[in-house]
């Protein structure tokens, strides 16, 4: 058994980064169970030299393994520990673009990009299709999408993205970012807003983009898809095709128009316990067997368990041990931020 220790990349947001080594060891742990047998042991926090590190005991890893780790979202750099030596690993992650997709957009309310990556590769880890992350372009859907943070993880590590969100503002935002930064960067792509129309009937907007990772996929026609709709949420299976994703990953908003409803279209709706009751089941239908849910949400407002039981009514398994109880972290004085993930059968 070798000891490795893995480097935490520093977070701008202080009370993230305050948070970030025991999200790690539990985004490591996951990843443990599902891809790697467990072959990870003696997995804790440590300091080197007076810098915060993740260390943990393994054979001699592989390049798979190493692969695995490289995408962990807040992997800034692994060693292998020989006496007081650190001995670099290289990593090569997953990522088909420039960082700026990620961090260029600022506004208010924006979601941290770690945070939006932990919640993305939990969800996909605890999928049927966790051991292809690194081989296969899956397909990703945010139905509270705002403005487009989950969309450009997917989009950076080479698979295809689809969101909704019923705030028109965040909508026209992310539809002029993404095509503004296309532009910019000189990629080949196709994105245009277009109609959505059901017999003759309008049904809101959508951002449908091809990206080309580079020239020679665009022209074979090997082209990522984003796909964005401006549209409610409980309507969600009207837009989309039932079993067409791996996984469904959403941040609940704080105080912002994500859904109407169901029994009022022009009455706005916050709680966000009531809103995953009323869409779920809807979700739920657009999962692939073994597709995976991931939630986050402020717990002040809605119970840990009553969060989970609200998934399970909608027929998904709700995945409750170990390291899945280790993610509720502060954000500010008002919210906690926990994780939900469900499984489908």
């Amino acid at each position: 058994m070798r000891e490795y220790a893995l480097l935490v990349q520093p977070a701008a947001n202080r009370v993230y980064a305050a948070a970030s080594v025991g999200l790690t060891c539990a985004e490591l742990e996951v990843l443990n169970r599902a891809v790697l047998g467990g072959a990870i042991s003696g997995l804790g926090p440590a300091t080197i030299a007076g810098v915060p590190y993740v260390v943990f005991e393994a054979g001699e890893l592989d390049s798979r393994a190493v692969g695995y780790l490289a995408n962990l979202s807040s992997a800034f750099a692994l060693f292998a520990r020989r006496g007081a030596l650190l001995e670099p690993v290289e990593l090569s992650p997953l990522d088909r673009f420039d960082d700026d997709l990620l961090t260029i957009q600022k506004y208010q309310g924006k979601t941290n990009e770690h945070f939006t990556k932990l919640l993305l590769n939990v969800t996909v880890l605890s999928s049927a299709a966790a051991s292809q992350m690194l081989d296969r372009r899956l397909r990703v859907l945010d139905p509270l999408a705002g403005r487009g943070t989950t969309l450009n993880q997917v989009l950076m590590y080479g698979w295809d993205a689809a969101g909704l969100d019923l705030d028109e503002k965040d909508f026209d935002a992310y539809a002029a970012f993404l095509q503004t930064w296309l532009k910019r960067k000189r990629l080949k792509h196709h994105a245009e807003v277009t109609r959505i129309r059901r017999q003759k009937q309008s049904m809101g907007r959508q951002l449908k983009a091809s990206v080309g990772i580079d020239r020679d996929s665009y022209k074979a026609g090997d082209a990522l898809e984003v796909t964005f709709v401006h549209g409610d949420t409980l309507r969600a299976p009207e837009f989309f095709a039932a079993g067409s994703f791996d996984a469904l990953v959403g941040d609940l908003p704080y105080g912002v128009r994500h859904a109407t409803r169901p029994g009022g279209p022009r009455e706005l709706h916050r709680s966000p316990l009531e809103l995953v009751a009323a869409a779920a089941p809807g979700w739920a239908r657009l999962l692939r067997p073994g597709g995976a849910i991931g939630l986050s949400w402020n717990t002040v407002v809605a119970p840990r368990e009553e969060m989970l039981a609200a998934l399970a009514a909608a027929g998904l398994e709700s995945l409750d041990s170990g390291p899945y109880r280790e993610f509720t972290h502060r954000v500010d004085q008002s919210i906690t931020r926990d994780i939900a993930v469900a499984r489908k059968p």
